[in-house]
């Protein structure tokens, strides 16, 4: 995974009045759309004054996954993270149980 990559990015997304979440849907990097699918995870900081949500995210074909960041002063979107699908290694440690 590349770390810090702190770029700026084009997001289409949209906002759920009912469930009052917002959703990024479609990411252009690099001059490629990617539609996005399912939040994996979400979460918020704060740099000074300033909110920032951060996404977790895969595009709906499984071939890359995104970390993005939403700066709430400006409506800018950054891409902080990328993986693409080759990249993912799951790794599972067997616990002993002992009785």
């Amino acid at each position: 995974m590349r770390e810090s990559l702190d770029e700026p990015v084009s997001v289409v997304w949209y906002y759920d009045a009912r469930r009052r979440a917002l959703k990024p849907h479609t990411l252009n990097w690099n001059n490629q759309d990617y539609r996005l699918g399912k939040i994996d995870f979400w979460h918020q900081t704060r740099k000074g004054r300033t909110l920032f949500h951060h996404f977790s995210i895969a595009d709906v074909d499984g071939r890359a996954y995104f970390k993005l960041a939403l700066n709430t002063d400006n409506l800018q979107w950054t891409i902080e993270e990328y993986m693409t699908a080759g990249e993912m290694i799951m790794e599972y440690k067997r616990s002993e149980v002992r009785t």
